[in-house]
């Protein structure tokens, strides 16, 4: 069954694979298991395991019945969510169809309505708020040493 999903290394078993997938992710609020793949971002392109998709990697894994030419479909909208019970398998054309616009991000907020389009905003505000904060407040702390080190005072 392992040796369907491409790109996946040969040296996992059906135990081992699952044991790292197990440790590799964090249970979120919502129910997600949510699965920290190569590189900073998070997002749907998470590989794991060599160069396969952690969520394929986990449908074969605790769902079992992986069929190569259907698509893993999440139910949560999460693209890097492996939680078994928000996977499903669907035809390309079926994929497309129940892809639409979520009401809410995937931290929880509720998205706003475009007033230019009448659609739901892809970005969310809220989110792009806080992580501007962030990013302010890092950015601050960084002035503070740069000041620091030179013997100025910070103001």
């Amino acid at each position: 069954m392992l040796s369907q999903v491409t790109g996946l290394s040969r040296h996992f078993t059906e135990d081992t694979l699952r044991a790292y997938l197990l440790a590799r992710s964090t249970r979120a609020d919502n129910g997600c298991l949510i699965v920290r793949g190569y590189g900073s971002r998070r997002g749907g392109y998470q590989k794991l395991a060599g160069r396969a998709w952690a969520h394929i990697a986990a449908y074969v894994v605790f769902v079992g019945g992986y069929d190569p030419t259907l698509e893993v479909h999440h139910d949560c909208g999460a693209p890097d969510c492996i939680e078994p019970t928000h996977l499903r398998q669907l035809s390309h054309a079926d994929n497309c169809r129940a892809r639409t616009q979520r009401p809410r991000c995937r931290n929880g907020h509720e998205r706003e309505t475009d007033p230019a389009t009448g659609r739901l905003r892809r970005v969310c505000r809220t989110c792009n708020r806080l992580a501007q904060q962030r990013w302010r407040e890092r950015q601050a702390a960084e002035v503070a040493r740069a000041r620091a080190a030179y013997g100025r005072p910070s103001c």
